[in-house]
């Protein structure tokens, strides 16, 4: 079947009609980097991962892996609250690792699941096993190369832009942060901010990451007597303790209190505090009563009494490169901001105490406090505005070529008519 000249040129008009229809809905939407669960590596894997020397008693509820020496003279037991599979998971299943010495004294330092591996000498008693064995190994993590990832990944952190509407305000001696993304909250609190607050209240959705990028080279929660942490996913404040928390556990769990410069970080011991604390350059005094109720990443950690680290492994999603967007191929990301107002404040909500009982408590609410950094960025409602989530594309980039390609196919085309009319003159 023979087909003319023109019903060809028509049928390439009609193809680049389609094409024009079709291109921008083809365009790559960019993408930022995702999120990841598992952003801290092996040292995620351990409730307490410590470069240097490890001074605790009595005990840790995860794993305790020490880049120094181990002083648990007081006596002290490690990974009692880890599943088979948390163990399977360690380096060689040890769940207790120590690089240097280990001190005991006439105390016992137990492993209750998992093996034990020791580089240095053993002193005064051994390590008691329930189901593991003991080995002698130096090298088992390399700590300098794992806190030289943290390192860098807790910087990384610090630059991510708070998140659009997200509330940081002192009001007297009480810290709200009050964040509304789904996906992740994102807030920066100076030091000595922090330090003034007795009472933290924070409120985010359930489920949602929770990163709080604390500035400054110490902090000393004792400076202000701070006498708890009170976390809601929506509903009441809750005092977090072992035995209860907000949400059943789901703020806790994806809360990260991140020091990125600090030196020192001091908790004080009546209040025991929720989420994961990240402070790699920093010496942990965890004092003598109060839990920490999540896991700590620090340079050295001391710790007694009551001041253990509870098995309340960190789960929130974080940014595999913070602070960086990955657009897909042949795209180039938005960089125009919106603007969002920021929320003026929630109705307040009763405080559930230890005992049960409710107290008045109100939400956060007015105007940051001078001095507290300005969010950055913002997110049209339900994205995320702290790294999560697609940015917008309109798709144009990709239009304008095959425009130009259309004319130049028209063109040919009309060139082939006339050149087939003289033809057919002739």
């Amino acid at each position: 079947m023979r087909i003319s000249t023109t019903a060809a040129l028509a049928a390439l008009g009609g193809a680049l009609v389609l094409g024009l229809t079709v291109a921008p809905a083809a365009q790559a939407t960019p993408t930022r980097t995702g999120c990841t669960t598992d952003a801290f590596g092996i040292a995620g894997k351990y409730g307490e991962f410590v470069l240097g020397d490890d001074v605790h008693s009595p005990d840790a509820e995860g794993a305790v892996a020490v880049g120094g020496n181990a002083d648990f003279r007081g006596g002290f037991s490690v990974a009692n609250e880890l599943s088979a599979a948390e163990v399977d998971a360690l380096p060689g299943r040890a769940s207790l690792v120590v690089r240097g010495d280990l001190l005991n004294g006439a105390s016992a330092t137990v492993a209750m699941k998992g093996n034990a591996v020791v580089g240095g000498k053993v002193k005064d008693r051994a390590v008691e096993l329930h189901n593991g064995t003991f080995s002698q190994k130096a090298d088992l993590i390399d700590f300098e190369a794992e806190f030289a990832k943290l390192g860098s990944y807790s910087a990384a952190l610090a630059q991510e832009p708070t998140t659009s509407g997200a509330q940081v305000r002192l009001e007297g001696n009480r810290l709200p942060l009050e964040g509304g993304d789904s996906g992740r909250n994102v807030f920066s609190v100076p030091a000595d901010q922090l330090e003034k607050a007795k009472e933290v209240f924070i409120k985010v959705p359930a489920g949602a990451t929770t990163i709080v990028n604390v500035t400054g080279k110490d902090y000393d929660m004792a400076a202000a007597g701070t006498t708890g942490f009170f976390l809601s996913g929506g509903q009441d404040f809750v005092l977090d303790d072992k035995l209860q928390s907000a949400s059943e556990g789901a703020v806790r769990a994806k809360l990260l209190w991140n020091f990125p410069d600090a030196t020192a970080v001091t908790k004080n011991s009546q209040a025991a505090w929720p989420g994961s604390v990240l402070a790699p350059k920093a010496h942990l005094e965890l004092g003598t009563a109060a839990p920490v109720n999540g896991s700590v990443w620090v340079a050295s950690l001391h710790g007694s009494g009551g001041a253990e680290t509870h098995h309340f492994p960190f789960t929130g999603c974080l940014p595999e490169a913070p602070g960086t967007e990955t657009p897909a191929p042949g795209t180039t990301p938005s960089t125009t901001p919106a603007t969002t107002p920021p929320a003026t404040g929630t109705p307040s909500a009763p405080v559930t105490t230890p005992s049960g009982s409710s107290t008045p408590s109100g939400s956060p609410s007015g105007s940051a406090a001078p001095g507290t950094p300005a969010p950055s960025g913002s997110s049209a409602p339900g994205t995320s505005g702290g790294g999560e989530g697609d940015l917008a594309s309109t798709g144009s980039n990709g239009t304008i070529p095959v425009v130009i390609g259309g004319a130049v196919v028209l063109a040919a085309g009309a060139g082939l008519v006339v050149a087939a009319r003289r033809r057919k003159q002739a």
